[in-house]
């Protein structure tokens, strides 16, 4: 690794990578910075070599572990013996970080992955200065963050940025294989209306503090156990929810967030970790002063890691859950499960103990005597497999499981390398879908109105 640390070095800054308003010209390469990556996110866009990218980026951090942690991530990229990366990190550590990577001007891509609480306001400064930025979830964790985002926006369009968040969801086979059957009337029929009792879309995620990443069990920062700086658990992997909700019901439709949503309840509810289990997550030896008033009989921490929304898109009622646990049962993980009800069928995955923990796409008729039902599923599987060459159908007592070949399950990891790469032909075609930046911002908004409707309700 270089490192140019914390002194300053005095060299001749060249204006690299911008064009006008930070479109690129045609054959220039993208040059990324990395902003204070203080989580594991920001190495995973890096764990695969990707075109058009130089291989030197540019770090800039505070001193301690969390930059610490990412170098370490990206070293094992590199070193690792089956398609290793030729990353060059060149970092930058010390306490104004931020202004150094403005001043300096390295590169026409930022990353940032980390902590949450200044998290948009560096965005809103990025799109000021002239970056395009690629963010990890959550891009606001509340309202005036949210106010802050959707005015980074606003700026970026004006300016040609290309602004974006890190939706890896969209890329889990199954998850795109329950969008693609819900666009088959034959087989899906309608999307159901549903009620706030009996939701058209049900949605559940549940998370791990305590976790494997790359191979490796994942230290975590104190600081992502406090809600102030890391989001409450729907305003955090709760924006993969509502993505996947619009981008699998609503595919390409533009969601105006004034008028299309309206929310019926949401609620709120904490998380438990003993100190043994905090010192297993962070390799501290205690609780930090930050997170006092969230200790409980001196040896508990309380972490509003759980939330659910139920609230109306279109009309149709939908309901969200996100939770957090310290540690999965044996031979599991995190785990996403979910229902879209149509008028001929529901789409489930599932993701328990009869699946063996993995995500199984189940196809549920309502009427599963139905022999013409039956043909019709088949004649449509055609345009499935036109696409994913290899997917079949095996009856069950309910309906079909989706059988899916294990070449397209390439894992959550592998997925930051395919958003990353998505938006990078964004970035390079100047330009994205008119519904991705509109959606965005319907998505944040619902995450961080349904903090807001909890917070009166508890």
């Amino acid at each position: 690794m270089k490192n140019i640390g914390s002194f300053c070095v005095i060299i001749c800054t060249v204006f690299i990578g911008f064009s006008a308003y930070g479109q690129l010209k045609e054959n220039e390469k993208i040059k990324l910075i990395t902003l204070d990556p203080g989580h594991f996110h920001a190495a995973l866009v890096q764990k695969t070599t990707l075109p058009d990218i130089e291989p030197d980026v540019y770090v800039y951090a505070p001193k301690g572990p969390d930059v610490k942690s990412h170098l370490d991530k990206i070293d094992a990229y590199n070193f690792r013996k089956t398609d290793p990366t030729h990353w060059s990190e060149i970092v930058y550590t010390g306490d104004d970080f931020f202004n150094k990577m403005i001043a300096e001007k390295k590169g026409n891509v930022v990353v940032m992955a980390g902590n949450n609480q200044k998290k948009t306001e560096y965005i809103k400064k990025s799109i000021d200065a002239g970056f395009n930025v690629l963010g990890d979830k959550p891009m606001a964790i509340d309202n005036e963050h949210f106010e802050m985002l959707r005015n980074a926006f606003a700026v970026a369009a004006k300016k040609k940025l290309v602004l974006y968040d890190i939706m890896t969801e969209r890329y889990e086979i199954t998850n795109t294989l329950q969008r693609e059957f819900a666009l088959l009337p034959e087989v899906f029929g309608q999307l159901k209306k549903g009620t706030p009792q009996q939701p058209a879309v049900e949605m559940e995620s549940v998370h791990y503090f305590y976790k494997y990443v790359s191979g490796s069990v994942l230290s975590r920062p104190a600081w992502f156990f406090d809600v102030k700086q890391q989001g409450e658990g729907l305003q955090d992997v709760g924006v993969h929810l509502v993505d996947l909700t619009q981008w699998e019901c609503f595919p390409e439709k533009v969601i105006n967030y004034k008028k299309d949503i309206q929310f019926t309840s949401a609620k709120r509810w904490p998380s438990y970790i003993n100190l043994s289990q905090f010192k297993a997550i962070t390799k501290l030896d205690g609780f930090p002063a930050f997170l006092k008033d969230n200790i409980v009989k001196d040896t508990i921490l309380k972490v509003y890691a759980n939330g659910s929304v139920n609230y109306k898109l279109f009309g149709t009622n939908i309901k969200l859950t996100a939770k957090w646990a310290y540690a999965a049962p044996d031979g599991s993980g995190d785990s996403h499960n979910s229902a879209l009800h149509g008028t001929k069928a529901d789409l489930y995955i599932k993701q328990g103990a009869a699946e063996k923990y993995a995500p199984v796409l189940y196809i549920q008729p309502l009427n599963n005597e139905s022999t013409t039902y039956e043909k019709q599923l088949f004649e449509n599987l055609k345009a499935i497999q036109g696409k994913y060459p290899g997917v079949k159908l095996k009856r069950n007592d309910k309906g079909w499981e989706v059988i899916i070949p294990e070449k397209y399950k390439d894992g959550h990891e592998a997925h930051f390398g395919r958003v990353t790469e998505k938006y990078l032909n964004y970035l390079r075609e100047g330009d994205m879908p008119e519904w991705e930046v509109p959606n965005m911002i319907a998505k944040y908004y619902t995450t961080t109105t349904a903090l807001t409707l909890a917070k009166r309700k508890h």
